[in-house]
This record gives C-alpha cells, sequence and structure tokens, in this order.
C-alpha cells in the first residue's frame, strides 16, 4: 500500500518526507544543508560525533543508505552529491570521508575509511564499488580477526569514472580523468586522464 501511495503521489510525498529525515537528522547533531531531498530513511550507527557528520546543499539520498562513524571519523558529503540506495558509508579513527560537488555514488557501494577518502568533483561511484581505506593484517601466528589493520588514504580526484564492481585499495590515487573498468582492483595510482582494466588494473588507453 505505501508504494502505491507513493507511486500516486510521487516527489510531493518524498519532500514532506525528506523535512522529516533531516529534522531527524538535526536531532543527532547532523549538519544538513538546503534542498537536502531524501526517499528512503539512513540507518545510523553513530559512535562518534554526530556533527562529524555533514550533507551541504541540495544532497539527494535516492534511498536507504548506511552511515556509520566511530572514533574522530568524519564523513562529508559537500553540495549536489546524489547517493543511491544501498550503500554504506563508515569513517573510523581520525579518518575523513568526503565526496566532492556533484559526484554521485551508486547503489550497494561501499566506503570504509580508517583513514581518509576523499573524492573529488563530478565523480561516478558505479554500482558494488568497494573502496577501503585500510586493510587486514594477516600473520601466521594470529587470526586475521584479531590481528588489526593497516591504514593508509585514498584520493580520487575531480571527474573520475569508476565502473561496476571496482575494488580499489588504500593508498591509491585515481589522478583527475581516470577511469576504471568494470570489474577491476587497483593497487596503485593511475595517470590523469588513463583508461585502466583488468586485475590487478593496468593503463590500456587515455581518453580522447
Amino acid at each position: 500500500m505505501f508504494e502505491f501511495i507513493v507511486l500516486i503521489i510521487g516527489r510531493k510525498y518524498w519532500k514532506l518526507h525528506s523535512l522529516i529525515v533531516k529534522f531527524i537528522l538535526k536531532l543527532y547533531g547532523i549538519q544538513v544543508g538546503r534542498g537536502f531531498y531524501c526517499e528512503g530513511v539512513p540507518k545510523l550507527k553513530i559512535m562518534g560525533k554526530g556533527s562529524n557528520i555533514s550533507f551541504g546543499d541540495y544532497v539527494s539520498i535516492l534511498g536507504n543508505i548506511d552511515l556509520r562513524n566511530r572514533e574522530d571519523g568524519v564523513i562529508d558529503l559537500k553540495k549536489h552529491v546524489t547517493v543511491e540506495g544501498n550503500v554504506r558509508i563508515v569513517s573510523a579513527r581520525h579518518g575523513k570521508i568526503e565526496v566532492g560537488e556533484g559526484s554521485i555514488i551508486t547503489a550497494f557501494a561501499l566506503i570504509n575509511g580508517g583513514e581518509d577518502i576523499i573524492i573529488g568533483k563530478r565523480v561516478i561511484v558505479g554500482p558494488r564499488v568497494s573502496i577501503n581505506s585500510n586493510e587486514h593484517v594477516f600473520k601466521r601466528d594470529q587470526a586475521v580477526r584479531e590481528a588489526g589493520f593497516d591504514h593508509a588514504p585514498v584520493y580520487i580526484e575531480d571527474d573520475c569514472w569508476i565502473a561496476a564492481n571496482v575494488v580499489i585499495n588504500k593508498g591509491v590515487r585515481l589522478r583527475k580523468g581516470s577511469i576504471i573498468g568494470a570489474g577491476a582492483i587497483v593497487t596503485k595510482d593511475t595517470e590523469e586522464y588513463s583508461i585502466n582494466v583488468g586485475i590487478p588494473s593496468k593503463k590500456i588507453a587515455e581518453r580522447t
């Protein structure tokens, strides 16, 4: 019945829904700018400061998303960012996750930061992409789950396109205009305006 009502009323319903969600987010201390639009219910697991999470003007959330922070973790979505449904964003330790103006994070993406993950302007993060600024330590004499993590920041510069099912490892920089083909695993920095595919990814061409 709910879906049927939304089908009839459409955007008018979601505008009212967005105002209610914005009010609730602000109760948690989250900063929310003008023109906020939400078509889902954010799942909040805030173990750090609510004020460390911010939405710039005209941010759009197109479904349910999962936001988590702990310690001093920061999540900062700049203006005109779009986040589709079933995205999880986790910021821990002293890490900052920043999504630049006009970028889009599409469905089922995972952004997992124990260090900085800085995404530039007009970036497309495709479905089911995994971006990690940490990885498990693995030692022979200790269970992986108990061995802790290594951390290194990830930087994704302006105008990059990351296609579906890509994994971006810690310590990587995607330089301006880079394209990463579907299913690639990125283990090293890219060149500006390069096209990269494979496991591990490598440059095969340049944008023309």
